[in-house]
Order: structure tokens, then sequence, then C-alpha cells
């Protein structure tokens, strides 16, 4: 059976993700199978394995990190927010159902022999697990039934590591504010704590350290910079939304919807140097784009109808019938058509108006599409003529279906890659282009081809903003973060820890 270890945190976005991914690198690196593993995240970016089964996107980062492929054993519970009470629940990749969330938290400890089931699947086939918490273990109201930090910790006897966010401030208080409000056993769990994010010289955190260690009885591992790489984050936390410069030879606005999902469908754009991807959110902040993009979102319906109070629906409009560039992906492909038809109310019962940019109608429906494709872009004409013929691979991850309402060139010719049936998604019509597989541009040859005819659009040379291996490129992001967590960790201590689990010293 595997060894494991676990990242906790003291709040949301304490860095635990990308930490408990630094981790998977490092032991991955050092010779041993390792696995992530996280029984409950709450996200809109989410992830379809091989086998047509849904997890979080983290977690698919994390076993990108280490090297091995992504599993819905990795992720066995994801909640992803339909409004500001309910969530659609999927458990072990296939959904459960749309539960508000008190109905959720009553059922919660039903799901218990279900993540111990993943767990111990994954267990017997790795040698190292690296488990993630969420938000903070010391959320009093939410201790009752945990299944996702201390809660699980104790099930599946895993040590842990506390993380702190000093660049938020506060974070001593953090850490021992959070070491106050644990119980004595749960305290126990604790073999070391872990400042992140600190900008600055170390030496001059050394005397809070030492009252830290005082006051909380457990020692430092580590005090690790803010690292500024290129890696998944958690969606409704990331800094890149904040991006709103326009300093490329390139300008991308892809429009920030209030239910995002799958913004990492753009990362491989946003790693070239000389393009610049804005998220907007508002009219004032859209400007002159070269191209806009119409990400996921999970509810469709919702987000349409803000774009269209919020006048940012007016302005895309506007954009497309300029002759530019406009291309939705999945929610956003949905969006830009002539109709949304809910009859069995998926996401809100009745037919809604499209934006009218594509001739093609969806009509919600309770199956949800989960499948990973693979092809090539079809003979197009417009903006994007350069991506005829490029090879085309992703997932596929929506409810409803899409259909021409009259004679309308199809984007994409793919392959099931489950089924190994063919068929032809999304739509052209001029500049404006839709499809639903997510992860489209993540090939250096459809990004390369996608942002040389933008180039070319405005006769500048189209090797000026050149795409790069996007896989190559992660795979250097993995090597940076476990180079920078080995110099600011003491990994003696965490090996330590993971070979003597509970049983590992904690003295100072």
């Amino acid at each position: 059976m595997a060894r494991c270890i676990m990242i906790q945190g003291t709040m949301s976005n304490a860095g635990k993700s990308i930490l408990a991914g630094g981790l998977c690198r490092i032991f991955a690196q050092d010779g041993r199978k390792t696995a992530p593993f996280k029984s409950q995240n709450m996200a809109l970016n989410s992830y379809i394995t091989r086998d047509g089964l849904e997890m979080g996107r983290a977690q698919a980062m994390q076993a990108e990190a280490a090297g091995v492929e992504p599993s819905a054993l990795m992720n066995p519970v994801l909640l992803k927010p339909t409004s500001d009470k309910g969530s659609q629940v999927i458990v072990n990749g296939e959904v459960a159902g749309v539960m508000t969330a008190a109905e959720y938290y009553r059922r919660k400890k039903a799901l218990i022999p279900r993540i111990l089931d993943a767990y111990n699947k994954l267990a017997a086939a790795y040698d190292v697990i690296v488990i993630e918490g969420a938000g903070s273990p010391a959320e009093i109201n939410l201790k009752s039934g945990d299944i996702v930090n201390m809660g699980l910790a104790a099930l599946v006897d895993a040590p842990v590591l506390l993380v702190g966010d000093i660049d938020r401030g506060g974070v001593f208080a953090q850490l021992v504010g959070t070491m106050e409000l644990l119980e004595e056993k749960e305290k126990r769990r604790i073999k070391g704590m872990i400042i992140n994010k600190f900008r600055g010289d170390k030496d001059i955190l050394l005397p809070g350290l030492r009252m830290l260690e005082e006051k909380t009885g457990v020692p430092v591992r580590g005090v690790v910079p803010y690292i500024q790489l290129d890696i998944d984050e958690e969606d409704s936390l990331t800094e890149r939304f904040q991006k709103k410069g326009s300093d490329g030879l390139i300008d991308i606005a892809v429009i920030r919807f209030p239910r995002i999902s799958n913004y990492t469908d753009f990362m491989a754009l946003e790693c070239v140097e000389e393009v610049s991807v804005r998220y907007v959110a508002s009219p004032a902040e859209f400007g002159t784009p070269d191209a806009v993009l119409l990400p996921g979102s999970k509810n469709t319906i919702e987000d349409l109808l803000w774009m269209r109070q919020s006048g940012l629906e007016a302005k895309v409009i506007r954009h497309g019938a300029a002759g530019k560039t406009v291309f939705g992906i999945c929610g956003g492909y949905q969006m830009l058509g002539q109709e949304i038809c809910d009859p069995a109310g998926v996401e809100r019962k009745g037919t809604v108006k499209g934006m009218g940019l594509l001739p093609v109608r969806t009509v919600f429906e309770q199956g949800k599409t989960r499948t990973r494709v693979q092809g090539q872009v079809c003979k197009t004409g417009g903006s994007l003529s350069r991506m005829s013929g490029m090879p085309a691979e992703g997932y596929e991850i929506h409810m409803g279906t899409t259909s021409a309402i009259e004679e309308v060139q199809p984007l994409l010719n793919l392959t099931d890659e489950k089924t190994g049936t063919q068929k032809a998604d999304g739509a052209v019509c001029g500049n404006v282009y839709g499809c639903y597989v997510h992860g489209v541009f993540d090939r250096q040859e459809m990004a390369s081809a996608f942002l040389s005819s933008l180039l070319e659009e405005k006769g500048i040379d189209m090797d000026a903003a050149k795409a790069q291996d996007f896989a190559a490129y992660k795979d250097k992001q993995y090597d940076k973060l476990a180079e920078i967590m080995r110099e600011s960790l003491d990994m003696d201590a965490v090996y330590d820890i993971l070979e003597k689990g509970n049983e590992a010293s904690c003295v100072l």
C-alpha cells in the first residue's frame, strides 16, 4: 500500500493545489510512482479522462506533474456550482444530480465508502499518494461529517503539512488560529507548517518563525517564495483574471462570465510572449481586441443573459459585424447561435434568444456528453483559414445538442476516442467560429495557425508570435516548481514524515 502525505491550508487559495503538484513532481523525479488525491473538490474547471469520466482540473494538473494518467479515482467527488445555492454533484466521474448546499451537507457522509474505495484503489497501484485538503480544517460549521480535511486524514491515517498564505497578510494569526481551533487528536496530525507566497528576505521572518513554533509546538518545514509559473489554478481564484493590459502584438479578449468554466482552454495562447490575453467582465474593459473568445460556462443561459444586461453582448456582436474574429467554445459556442431551448429545465426552463452570430440552435437535455475526441479542422474560410486541415484533439463536456438550422460549414471533423464514432462538430459563419472541444488550442500547430491568422489580418510577419510546444512548456513549469520547492522546504523532514506517517517526530 502507498504511503501518503496531506497538504491542508489555513484558507482557500493558500496554495495547496500548487504545492501538492510540486510534491507530486518531486516524488516522481525521485523514482516513486505518485498519484494525487482530493476527496472533494469544488470547481468549474473540470477534465475528461480517457475513459470518459469527469474530474477536477487541479487533480489532472497534479497527475500531469507526477507523469501519470489522470483518473477520476484521484477526485471522487466534484462539485460544480450551478447557482449561489446549488451544485451539480459528480461522484467517481459520473453525474449524481444537482443538490442544494443543505441537501449535499446532509448526504455527504454516505459518500465515504465510495471515497475510500477510490483511495484504496490508488493506494494499491502507487507508491505515494499526495492528498490535498479543501478550504480550511478549522471551518467549525463544516467539521461535522468532514470528508476532505481532518475527517479524511483520520480515515486514511495521513500526516499533515499545514500551509499559510503570507501574501494576503496575517500568516502567523492564520496558522496559530487554525491550530487553536483544532482538536488535540487533529493537532497531533500536523507534522509541520509551511509559509507560502513569501516576497522578500527570509531572515526578516526568523523571529516570527521561532515564535510561531513556540506557540504551536510544530516546526516550520519551509518558506516558499511567491511563485510566478504557468500552472493550472483553481478557477475562481486565479490571478489571470486580473490582467487588463493589451501590450502584445495580438490582443485577445476572453469574456469572463460569472460562471466561467475551463478558462484553461486559452493557456496555450497566454504562454506566447507576444500575445496579450485579457479577461473582460464589463464593456469598459472590452477595448478593441483582435479576437474575442467566449469560454465555457456552467450556466449558459444565465451567463448569456448577464452578457445581455451588462452590454457585453452588444460589444461582441458589433465586433463580429465588423468582420473581426469571434470564437466560442462549449457554452460560448451555444451562446453564439440563434436560440437556446431548455424544455426540461436543465438550467432555466424555456427558450432564450442567442446572439445570432451562427445559424445553429441548442436544445438542453438531461444527459451529459463526456468524451475525448481527435480529428482535424475542416477546410474553412474567414480570418482563421490557416487552421484548415490542422490536427485537433481535446475533450467534450456539455449538456445539450447543437444543430444547424440552415446549411453551415462545420468547424471540425472528429472521432470519439471511446466509441470510434465519427462526427462533425461546430460551425463557421464568416469570421465567427464555434465548437464543443475543450483544449482545442493545446496542440502547437493549432495555436500557431490561430495566431498566425490573426497576425496576417494585421499585416504582421506571421512568425512574430509562434506558439510553443504546450506539453513541453508545461513540463518545464513543473520542473521549475519542483526545483523551487526543493530549495525552500526541508525535504529530509518531508521524506521522514512520508516514511513514518503519524509516527514522524514533531520535536523542535
